[in-house]
Formats: C-alpha cells, structure tokens, sequence
C-alpha cells in the first residue's frame, strides 16, 4: 500500500526571511529540533544533520531546490536506514504579518518506516519553531516524547 504524502501547515508571526534563516541555521535548528542541518544550501548540495549532545549524524540527503527565502526541496535518508529514503519540502509565504508554513514530507517507498516517524516528528518540530521564532524560547518537546514514548526521535 502506497503511503501518501503527510502535509503540515503553520501560521508564524515572523518574516519570511526569519523563517528561511530558522530552518537552514544550524543555531536555530539545535534549539528547536535538538539537530543541527549542515549545508550550504545550494541545488545538488549535501546535506546532513548533527544530533546536539551526540554529535552523531542522524539524516542526510541533497539539496534538489533552494529559492530563499521561499521554498526549499531536498532529499531525505535517515542514517540507520539508507534504502527509506524520501523527499522535503519547505514552502514559506507571507501572509499579512504572518508567515504561512508548508512541510510537505513525502515520495516514500512502500512499506517505509520514515513515514510513521515523520507523522510524530514534524508537528513536534514545527511547534517548536513556531513557539521559538513567536517568544524567543523553544519548547522541549522531545523530551516529552522520551518520557512516554520510550523512543525519542
């Protein structure tokens, strides 16, 4: 059975800018992720991610797009599962004083893990940035996880 494609929206106050810069900086994306994403984000780059307090690589792809501070599309293989491989996009408009959000994760093989992981992580991850680009503060969401899911990320 064909996994479909997981769509998630969020309404940020902020810039679009903000928001581009919150997604590909590495200072950023420790604080609300819990990883750092390394690359310099340019079509047919690398990239990869850092686990803050490990140091470990966790996923990895390519850059396929990158129009700042508008979309970017990019591949996605987790570490410890190089054949579940899928593919990202981040669509970032402004909307009055807002800035309306669009993850769009999809392109799994059948039978993918990813797609039950990216089903729990991105409204996790995507609270966060919106909770640390509206107060200054990310939540810590991941910890949570750890406690009563047992899993983490």
């Amino acid at each position: 059975m064909k996994t479909q494609d997981f769509v998630y929206a969020t309404y940020i106050k902020s810039t679009p800018e903000k928001v581009w810069k919150a997604i590909i900086s590495p200072e950023f994306t420790r604080q609300y992720w819990g990883e750092e994403l390394i690359s310099d984000w340019q079509p047919g780059s690398p990239w990869h991610s850092v686990r803050v307090g490990t140091g470990t690589q966790g996923i990895f792809g390519e850059v396929l797009e990158s129009e700042p501070p508008r979309k970017l599309v990019m591949t996605w293989t987790q570490v410890d599962d190089k054949e579940d491989d899928s593919c990202l996009t981040f669509a970032i408009e402004a909307v009055g004083e807002m800035v309306r959000l669009t993850v769009t994760h999809g392109k799994f093989k059948d039978g993918s893990t990813m797609a039950s992981r990216v089903s729990e992580g991105w409204p996790r991850v995507l609270s966060s940035l919106k909770t640390l680009l509206e107060t200054g503060t990310a939540l810590d969401t991941w910890a949570e996880c750890e406690r009563t899911c047992g899993k983490g990320k």
